[in-house]
């Protein structure tokens, strides 16, 4: 029996009749008819008696509809799986960042994906390219949000914004009152220096010598939230990735971005190997209007 020779069986057992069989498969009753001598014909078998304008099953008919049903029960399952994957259950979402996008950015694209797919099980941690890279090759995680570009020939990075830098220093600065920076307004000032292997430190090395300025730098850090948590104490000035800026933001703090200030990209990055998962693609959705909804918050 085919799968529609299984159907119109079955709705001849539920209905008890072929003109109700066929109302509620929306056919004709002659095709039904025909449908279920043709089913008798191939299994050599009499599934109904016709006596008095009734249609009775045999015990051949009970016997079949009963795997029949069991089949159905099948489908059912099948289907009710699809939907809970549809509705993200069943599902889990492994996420990694880079430290300047799991402050603001990538939490609020994660609570827009928990409210989209309330059943769905994340997991979020903040590590280095480096450790991402390991992480997604070895397929431990299922998508990270980098501002670092991954060259890895395992890993797919696909541009979703981008950042740029910011200047940070303590609230009530005389910097406040501008409304941009130039690199120089910065440099003048005590500044809180990166290392010279980070991407800061390299641009700032940049500015330095276009400007042939040296700035005061007495403290020197790695990371733009121990910047950011220096300058609110009033340590000195920094220059910080816009995304470190805005979500470091406190009453004792203020940033305002640098004119002409190179930007970079942000990548959504996956393993080649695998396809990505509903989850995952909404996931980077979210993270793009996340981006866009934060630059459009602080501009």
């Amino acid at each position: 029996m085919n799968l529609r020779q299984i159907e119109v069986f079955r709705a001849v057992m539920l209905a008890g009749s072929v003109t109700d069989a066929a109302r509620s498969l929306h056919v004709s009753q002659p095709g039904i008819s025909r449908m279920l001598s043709h089913i008798e014909l191939q299994l050599g078998l009499r599934l109904f008696e016709r006596r008095k304008g009734r249609l009775l099953a045999t015990p051949e008919a009970q016997a079949l509809f009963a795997e029949v049903e069991q089949v159905y029960r099948g489908v059912a399952r099948i289907d009710d799986c699809a939907q809970a994957l549809k509705d993200g259950k069943m599902l889990t979402l492994r996420v990694l960042c880079s430290p300047s996008t799991g402050l603001d950015m990538v939490p609020r694209a994660l609570t827009a994906l928990g409210e989209e797919f309330p059943s769905a099980r994340i997991y979020f941690e903040v590590l280095l390219a480096r450790e991402m890279v390991k992480r997604l090759a070895a397929h431990e995680a299922d998508v990270a949000i980098s501002t670092l570009a991954i060259d890895d020939p395992l890993l797919s990075s696909r541009p979703i914004g981008q950042w740029t830098l910011a200047g940070v220093f303590p609230r009530g600065h005389a910097l406040e009152a501008r409304r941009t920076l130039s690199p120089a307004d910065i440099l003048k000032e005590r500044m809180i220096s990166f290392s010279p292997d980070t991407p800061q430190g390299r641009i700032i090395a940049d500015w330095c010598l276009r400007h042939r300025l040296q700035p005061d730098a007495r403290i020197e850090v790695r990371a733009g939230q121990s910047a950011c948590a220096l300058a609110a104490a009033g340590a000195g000035v920094a220059i910080v990735d816009d995304l470190t800026a805005r979500g470091c933001m406190t009453d004792r703090l203020s940033f305002r971005p640098i004119r002409n200030a190179p930007s970079f990209d942000i990548f959504a990055v996956t393993n080649e190997n695998f396809a990505a998962s509903q989850l995952a693609n909404r996931f980077v959705a979210h993270a793009q209007s996340a981006l866009r909804q934060l630059k459009k918050e602080r501009a």
